[in-house]
């Protein structure tokens, strides 16, 4: 079965777990269990761990409920203290049109991590989609870790 880790039962809303029994079918011990996983669009495959894998998590872009609308972000992973949430930082250039220059600014973003990305670390460039809000900070989801390897988190990382 699934991981469960709640004290309520989870499963996923669109499938059905009592099927019924054919009589005089025999019944196989290696049956496969039924998986929802859904197809985001936008040019990003759905992970393997989450075609393949055995998580609930109804907050999930590929096998939860949540659609993915409106802005495609791009950052730094800052976080990874929250249960199934991070903070990217996102780095930016503001004009100043007084001096004729420009200065470093950041802002830090909550996003929810699905469990089919496992290895994320501090310093990973991810890929997130505005969904519809999750919780009081939290409007968006990863949908794909571009690059790995961090260094220094409070670094301007923008070249």
């Amino acid at each position: 079965m699934s991981e469960q880790t709640e004290k309520a039962f989870q499963k996923q809303p669109a499938v059905f777990l009592n099927k019924k029994r054919q009589v005089g079918a025999k019944t196989s011990k290696s049956t496969k269990e039924i998986r929802w996983t859904k197809n985001v669009g936008l040019g990003i495959k759905t992970p393997r761990e989450a075609i393949e894998g055995t998580y609930i998590d109804k907050k999930c872009p590929f096998t939860g409920d949540v659609s993915i609308r409106g802005r495609l972000l791009r950052g730094t992973v800052r976080s990874l203290k929250m249960k199934r949430t991070l903070t990217i930082r996102r780095d930016y250039l503001h004009y100043i049109k007084k001096y004729n220059r420009f200065e470093k600014r950041h802002k830090n973003i909550s996003a929810h991590v699905s469990p089919a990305f496992l290895d994320l670390k501090t310093g990973d460039t991810v890929l997130v989609g505005q969904c519809r809000p999750l919780s009081k900070t939290v409007r968006f989801n990863v949908l794909k870790v571009i690059a790995t390897g961090g260094l220094d988190k409070k670094k301007f990382k923008k070249f």
